[in-house]
């Protein structure tokens, strides 16, 4: 099953790449009042069920792939 994840610092986390983008944007003329930058991450997870791959997911997300105390994350399965 696909899988991508979404993560990015949580509010009220210092997020020095995402002032850089939002004051860059402002210099070229958008009007923009925040950017959060984040990353994602495509996994193909072998497994039985959508809920089985979303569980394995979470704990990759735990382990490895975010820091839950400065990010966020949100889990996509795709079909």
């Amino acid at each position: 099953m696909r899988v991508s994840v979404l993560v990015r610092p949580k509010a009220g986390i210092l997020d020095p790449q995402g002032e850089a983008v939002e004051g860059s944007l402002r210099k070229l003329g958008f009007s923009v009042s925040e950017a959060r930058v984040g990353r994602v991450i495509d996994l193909e997870v072998e497994s039985g069920s959508a809920d089985e791959a979303r569980t394995q997911v979470d704990q990759m997300c735990h382990k490895l792939l975010a820091n839950p105390l400065i990010e966020s994350y949100e889990i996509e399965l795709h079909d």
